[in-house]
């Protein structure tokens, strides 16, 4: 097993990619911490599948917005586990659509602390139990193409995760790597709630693969930037979006 003995925890690790992600890195012999928010029916099912399998892992809810919150999740683990290996920061969103006319000052900072300042956070307070090791920052295709409409905030957001990556790849390099992930359309909750229907049947069209991304591709991916087979990869930004845009 790529990860056995290895401790890794995945925020927003309740759903979608997160939940895939937490599955995946447990597959490899990782024990899992999944910080949730709100999805504590997939964080606890996510929980049982892995135990299932023979896996450890624990689930948590959390605002890791919040200090308190960042901190209750990291001391947690490194008690249940005995340290801390990897951070997959997935955490994030876009709350709504709102063109910069329509932005209030208040919206604006919702979404930079939810992409930005949790992941900041989580870095800072797993680098007190991480000698060597992996981060893996969930950043967006947005960051790289602005997004689509009314996604502003949202994409600057996942733009400066971006930068961080690349900042922190320097500055924590050689004994802990740093990457990002940048997805396209991903079938997640994420896209049934902001993207219409149209529009993803017009991407499926038109991607060279003829579909969507699913939960799993991206946690094969991220898998791959956790565990030593990327070993001379840090600060790197990989497009994950079937071809729908290439850097």
């Amino acid at each position: 097993m790529k990860l056995k003995g290895k401790t890794a925890i995945v925020t927003g690790g309740g759903r979608d990619i997160g939940r895939a992600c937490a599955v995946k890195l447990a597959s490899e012999g990782a024990n899992v911490a999944i910080n949730y928010f709100s999805s504590s029916e997939g964080a606890d099912a996510a929980v049982a599948e892995i135990k299932a399998a023979g896996g450890n892992a624990f689930a948590l809810q959390g605002d890791l917005n919040s200090q308190a919150g960042v901190d209750a999740l990291v001391a947690k683990t490194v008690a249940e586990f005995g340290g801390l290996d990897i951070l997959v920061n997935n955490s994030g969103g876009l709350i709504a659509r709102k063109t910069i006319a329509e932005m209030s000052l208040e919206h604006w900072h919702a979404v930079m602390d939810l992409n930005l300042t949790s992941t900041f956070l989580m870095i800072k307070a797993c680098l007190a139990h991480m000698k060597t090791g992996a981060i893996v920052n969930l950043a967006s295709q947005a960051g790289r193409d602005g997004g689509g409409g009314g996604s502003v905030a949202y994409a600057a957001s996942k733009g400066a995760v971006m930068t961080m990556t690349r900042g922190l790849a320097k500055e924590l390099g050689p004994n802990i790597r740093v990457n990002a992930l940048c997805p396209g359309m991903i079938d997640t909750d994420f896209h049934n709630i902001h993207t219409k229907d149209e529009v993803r049947r017009n991407l499926e069209a038109s991607a060279p693969v003829r579909r969507q991304g699913l939960p799993v591709d991206v946690a094969n991916l991220v898998l791959f930037l956790a565990c030593e087979d990327s070993a001379f990869i840090t600060g790197a930004n990989v497009d994950i979006n079937g071809g729908m845009l290439f850097s």
